[in-house]
């Protein structure tokens, strides 16, 4: 009988054999999984270093939008400096920016959204930004361009700050573009036509501000699109606006985004420049704000008194040669509006281009002080011809009397607290008449200025009148024609000129002729001292260096 072989030392070989797999397989999994963590954290802390540099990008750019904000000129010095961000990843990252200029001011048309087709003086710069850790482990190295573009704002028909509201009777055209930092409610007794852009950083709606006391006017209101046609707000049966769920998709095909709002990523143009508080700051007295036109204009009349700016800063009184000339003079009529008899300092512009004190910069101030009553203001009168640009600035209410800058026009503006115009037509005797008297009735006038002034908003039960109102008449202009040409320009709420807007009491509505000066797309036809409006838009961005360095540590 053959002896069985024991099989132990072969079971003991195999058991061993596959405890080795089992093994290599754990160690396998380990070094797998641990190599996941390494990747997985290596990502983490990659991305932390590239948001790091992010941060560093945008607080440099932050400094160079407020300073154009601010100053209306690049930062001096240029932005530079460090900064460190702890949470996350393997070690707190230290940011390292600066901003370089690359480019010097120069005239460009612009090519985005709301400020499509605007020229503007752009300067460009490159902004640096490094991200990474103590060790040198991480490093995130990022470049931006960014260009900041100065906009003169008269190249705008109409611009707002706060709402824009837009309700002709009369049958009304207007071209140039249409903006506001707020909401736009628009609608049309009659037929209203904008040719050129509508834009709101807000809303866009058909119908009146909400609970002015305002009626619904179903009017048409027809806007321009990109080839030229006049396209209607209301399609198939309704109005539309940004009510609509479908505002952005219909308003593009409609318009081909000629009419945007904030749906459509529109947003605030940051204000004329002024170094602090508001854009009211800059027809206030000197002693209120430096940004006061008081500092800027070459002519000046303050209190009573005239004074002459000279080239070496210092000022002459001329009160006595203005007087004498017939440049300067006072009078009295009534603003039934105001309800009061105002108080004016007349310019007689005819006096003024013969008396050889015409502003050598094209800028005159004035304010008048020393009436506590609040009915001080200045009127222009005989202003059919300037003898060059001219901008006038006022704290306190303007009037213009008559045609003004309609023979061989020239770039003017005003800026005021409220601006009225009387017409050719116009008494100061009959101020106090009824509306319904012959001699309240309005004659044809043309005024080519662009304007910017303030207004009274509406509000619960009253309304403000409207774009088509903010420059305010006092006479029965139905049927009678007022055209103008220019800009117009609404940023602030009129502080002494305060009465509010009512219809048929103390005035009728003129046949508004009203028109975008094109003239003003030529940077060579701005008024004297055009404030500008400030845009810092980000063009270009890269990564430059992003790496994780390994070492033998």
């Amino acid at each position: 009988m053959k002896k069985l072989k024991s099989n132990a030392g072969f079971t003991m070989i195999l058991f061993l054999a596959l405890l080795l797999m089992l093994t290599l397989a754990g160690i396998n999994a380990v070094m797998t999984s641990t190599t996941d963590v390494n990747i997985a954290g290596n990502e983490m802390n990659q991305n932390n270093a590239l948001y790091a540099a992010e941060a560093g990008l945008e607080r440099a750019t932050a400094k160079v939008e407020y300073a154009y904000r601010t100053n209306g000129s690049p930062p001096d010095p240029l932005p530079a400096g460090q900064f460190t961000l702890s949470g996350g990843g393997e070690a707190p990252m230290t940011i390292n920016y600066s901003v370089q200029q690359i480019s010097n001011s120069e005239l460009k048309t612009l090519h985005n959204g709301a400020y499509e087709g605007l020229y503007a003086y752009a300067t460009e710069f490159e902004v640096s930004s490094e991200a990474g850790t103590s060790n040198n482990h991480i490093k995130s190295d990022l470049r931006m361009l960014i260009e900041s573009d100065l906009i003169p704002l008269y190249q705008f028909a109409v611009f707002y700050e706060s709402v824009l509201e837009m309700s002709p009777g009369p049958q009304m055209a207007l071209g140039g573009r249409v903006h506001s930092n707020s909401d736009i409610y628009i609608q049309s007794g009659n037929s209203l036509q904008l040719n050129s852009h509508l834009t709101a950083a807000g809303n866009i709606f058909h119908g009146p501000f909400p609970d002015a006391g305002q009626t619904t006017n179903n009017g048409d209101v027809l806007i321009m699109d990109r080839d030229g046609n006049l396209v209607s707000m209301y399609q198939s049966g309704d109005w539309v606006d940004a009510n609509s769920a479908t505002w952005v998709d219909n308003s593009l095909n409609l318009w081909g985004g000629r009419v945007e709002d904030g749906s459509h990523g529109i947003t605030e143009l940051n204000l004329p420049v002024v170094r602090s508080g508001d854009p009211i700051d800059m027809i206030k007295n000197a002693s209120e704000s430096p940004d006061s036109y008081e500092n800027k204009a070459s002519l000046r009349l303050v209190d009573g008194k005239a004074y002459k700016l000279e080239a070496d800063g210092s000022l002459t009184n001329i009160t006595v040669d203005l007087a004498a000339l017939g440049v300067v003079s006072s009078s009295t009529f009534y603003d039934a509006r105001e309800n009061k008899t105002i108080k004016c300092t007349d310019i007689d512009i005819g006096a003024l281009n013969a008396s050889g004190y015409w502003p050598s910069n094209g800028i005159i101030y004035t304010t008048d002080k020393q009436n506590p009553s609040g009915n001080n203001a200045t009127r222009l009168v005989n202003g059919n011809t300037l003898s060059s640009g001219l901008t006038i600035c006022s704290r306190d209410p303007v009037y213009v009397h008559g045609d003004f800058n309609t023979v061989s026009k020239k770039p003017a503006a005003i800026m005021s607290d409220a601006l009225t115009i009387l017409s050719n037509g116009w008494v100061d005797g009959d101020g106090t008449l009824s509306i319904t008297d012959p001699n309240r009735k309005a004659a044809p006038t043309t005024v080519n200025v662009s304007y910017m002034t303030g207004n009274v908003p509406s509000a619960t039960g009253q309304y403000s009148g409207g774009f088509d109102n903010l420059p305010r008449f006092l006479e029965d202009w139905e049927g009678i024609n007022f055209t103008w040409t220019g800009s117009a320009i609404d940023l602030w709420e009129s502080e002494i000129a305060i009465g509010q807007y009512s219809y048929g009491i103390y005035y009728k509505a003129p046949n508004r002729n009203w028109a975008f000066d094109t003239d003003l797309l030529d940077p060579a036809n701005l008024p004297p001292g055009t404030p500008l409006i400030s845009v810092v838009q980000r063009t270009g961005w890269r990564e430059a260096v992003a790496f994780r360095k390994y070492t033998s540590e």
